[in-house]
């Protein structure tokens, strides 16, 4: 459909079901993970795009770094790069303006 009919790019996230969700239970406190609830195509049509863009896209590159810096793991950064993939998407499609690194890498 159109990605323009979402509000935000949280919106659009948790419609990826890319959005992270706590585990927990009563007492018991688990692991945030993502929340698999929302579009199992849009989640592996962005698989590829991710993993090429961790080698190839300076604003992911970045984010790679950073997370791999605070001890993340592969599955981890790759799930947050097509996150963040989704975000950049949905801002150049809601603003008409081209991609523009700088502002990836400022946020």
């Amino acid at each position: 459909g159109d990605p323009l009919q979402f509000g935000s790019g949280r919106a659009i996230t948790a419609f990826a079901g890319l959005n992270p969700k706590l585990q927990e239970s009563g007492t018991y406190k688990g692991q945030t993970r993502i929340s698999r609830t929302g579009s199992s195509r849009l989640r592996a049509g962005l698989y590829m795009p991710a993993v090429c863009s961790l080698k190839h896209n300076a604003a992911i590159s970045a984010l790679r770094d950073r997370l791999k810096a605070r001890g993340k793991t592969g599955k981890q950064i790759v799930c947050a790069a097509m996150r963040k993939l989704l975000h950049i998407a949905y801002g150049v499609l809601k603003s008409g303006q081209p991609f523009d690194p700088k502002l990836a890498l400022a946020h």
